[in-house]
């Protein structure tokens, strides 16, 4: 705890003797909204990258299908929210399907929607790195060695249990490097939650400058925590492309 007051007493000085005024550390009330900004960006970036995911390989998967009613559906899905931007997908969502959703009645007898703008930013992003992430998955199964995709049939896989034991597993380290990329690119796209008051990282700096005066110091802060955070996942995606490698084999 003196350590924490020596802190908040040097930037405090510092504000004082430079005019240098970062309030989210020397402030409680600041510095604790600033990080509670930091865990909602956090939980909007994993759960969204976790979700895509899961778009990803299922639509991929649907790609494979013999029926073209399934292929029309995701190859629609992929076309409209990869040619389109992220911020006018949250605002469809976020005022146009969100307004035609049945509200439910709260414990306190309050009709409110059945989505809140925190629940719409998870579906929208995940939505929009989802169908980057079809395209990635099925151009890494497309890589796959067309040898490959006859000796499971040769085994007696069916087309799932193929697809699941075999194709996908290679087809993830054939695209790990372009998902990566993908997934990194989609920390940085939370930002657009600032849009419908999500309070994230840049809603909560821009409430504390509005208060403060501060423009130009929390811009700085709002650039280095995102390097920070983009920094970490990139490390994590590193990680996890060195945890899949096959050894003596690259791809």
């Amino acid at each position: 705890m003196e350590l924490l007051a020596s802190i908040q007493r040097w930037f405090l000085r510092l504000y004082e003797t430079t005019g240098v005024n970062l309030t989210i550390f020397y402030d409680s009330w600041d510095g604790a909204r600033y990080v509670e900004g930091i865990g909602y960006t956090l939980m909007l970036a994993t759960l969204s990258i976790l979700i895509s995911l899961v778009l990803g390989i299922i639509g991929a998967g649907m790609q494979m299908s013999r029926w073209r009613a399934v292929r029309a559906v995701v190859y629609t899905y992929v076309q409209i929210f990869r040619n389109t931007p992220p911020l006018a997908q949250l605002y469809f969502l976020y005022f146009g399907i969100g307004s035609l959703m049945p509200r439910v009645v709260n414990t306190s007898g309050v009709a409110e929607p059945m989505f809140n703008n925190i629940h719409w930013a998870i579906i929208s992003l995940s939505l929009f790195a989802g169908a980057f992430n079809v395209e990635i998955f099925r151009s890494g199964i497309e890589a796959v060695p067309h040898s490959t995709v006859e000796a499971t049939k040769s085994l007696g896989y069916s087309r799932i249990a193929a697809y699941r034991h075999v194709i996908f597993p290679l087809a993830l380290r054939i695209c790990l490097p372009s998902l990566g990329n993908n997934l990194v690119n989609l920390v940085k796209t939370t930002s657009i939650a600032y849009a419908i008051a999500v309070p994230e990282v840049l809603y909560v700096a821009n409430q504390i400058w509005t208060d403060n005066l501060n423009v130009t110091e929390m811009m700085n802060v709002v650039l280095v925590t995102y390097l920070t955070l983009v920094g970490f996942f990139v490390l994590l995606f590193k990680r996890w492309e060195r945890w899949l490698r096959i050894p003596g084999h690259s791809v």
